[in-house]
C-alpha cells in the first residue's frame, strides 16, 4: 500500500508513533524517525521497524527547536531522496489546573505539540508542493475538541493542531497534498498509565474500554495511502465514541 513511499514520523520511537512506524513499514514505506529520546531508545525502535525489511533511520531532534528541525529535515531529504508522508505525532503533557500552571509549563507543551508540528510542516512544505504529492497527518486529541480539566496547555496545543491542519489543507490542496488530523481519545500508552485503572473514566467511553496504539495506526495508514487521496482538512476521532 505504501511501497516506494518515504514517511517521516515525529515521536516515532515509542507509543502511538512507534506503532505508526511499524504499520507503515509493514506496508512497504521507508521510515525516518524524528525523536528526542536517547540513542539507545532510537536504535531499539530502528531494529524493531527494520524487521519489515525497509530502509529505516532515526534522527535525534527536539522538534521545539526550529534550527534543529531545519537541519534534520535537510538531512532526511539527503538520506532518502524525497518525503511522501509526514506524521506530526511528537507530544508532551505537563498537566495542572490553570491556577497552578506555570508559564514555562504552558509554553513547553505549546512549543513541542503545536510549534513542533508547524516547524516540520514548514520544512517539508516546499518539497511536497514541488512533487505535487504528499500526505501530512497531524495527531491531535479529543482534548483539543472539548477541553479537559488540568490540561489548558495540552488542549490548547491540540486545538491549535486542528487549526494548523485545516489551514495547511487549504494551502496545499491544489498541489495534490492532503493534510488531515487524527484525534485519539484514551489510548493505552505510557502517557495514560495513571488512568488505565479508572473505571469511572472507562464508563465515559461508550465502548467501555481504552483504545490501543494499533487503532490509531490503522487510521494513519489509510490517511497515508492512495485510498484517501480525495480526503483533506478532516479531523477524525479514534475514541470509542467518547466525543459523540
Amino acid at each position: 500500500m505504501l511501497r516506494n513511499k518515504i514517511a517521516v514520523v515525529t515521536g516515532g520511537s515509542q507509543g502511538i508513533g512507534l506503532e505508526i512506524c511499524k504499520k507503515f513499514a509493514e506496508n512497504g514505506a521507508g521510515i525516518a524517525i524524528v525523536d528526542i529520546n536517547p540513542p539507545e531508545k532510537l536504535e531499539s525502535a530502528v531494529q524493531e521497524i527494520a524487521q519489515a525489511g525497509v530502509q529505516v533511520k532515526a534522527y535525534q531532534c527536539n522538534v521545539a527547536d526550529s534550527a534543529q528541525v531545519a537541519e534534520v529535515c535537510k538531512q532526511i531529504l539527503a538520506d532518502f531522496g524525497s518525503v511522501d508522508i509526514l506524521v506530526n505525532n511528537a507530544g508532551i503533557t505537563k498537566d495542572n489546573l490553570i491556577l497552578r500552571m506555570s508559564e514555562a509549563d504552558f509554553d513547553a507543551v505549546i512549543d513541542v505539540n503545536l510549534k513542533g508540528a508547524f516547524y516540520m510542516t514548514k520544512n517539508f512544505y516546499r518539497p511536497m508542493m514541488k512533487k505535487k504529492y504528499g500526505k501530512i497527518i497531524n495527531i491531535s486529541s479529543v482534548s483539543g475538541i472539548f477541553g479537559n480539566i488540568g490540561q489548558a496547555n495540552y488542549a490548547s496545543s491540540k486545538a491549535g493542531i486542528i487549526g494548523l491542519t485545516k489551514s495547511t489543507a487549504k494551502e496545499l490542496a491544489a498541489k495534490g497534498v492532503c493534510c488531515n488530523a487524527i484525534a485519539p481519545g484514551f489510548i493505552m500508552t505510557s502517557m495514560t498509565t495513571s488512568f488505565q485503572d479508572n473505571e469511572e473514566l472507562k464508563k465515559s467511553i461508550p465502548m467501555g474500554h481504552f483504545g490501543k496504539p494499533e487503532d490509531v495506526a490503522a487510521l494513519a495508514l489509510f490517511l497515508a495511502s492512495p485510498q484517501s487521496d480525495f480526503i483533506t482538512g478532516e479531523v477524525i476521532r479514534v475514541d470509542g465514541g467518547m466525543a459523540m
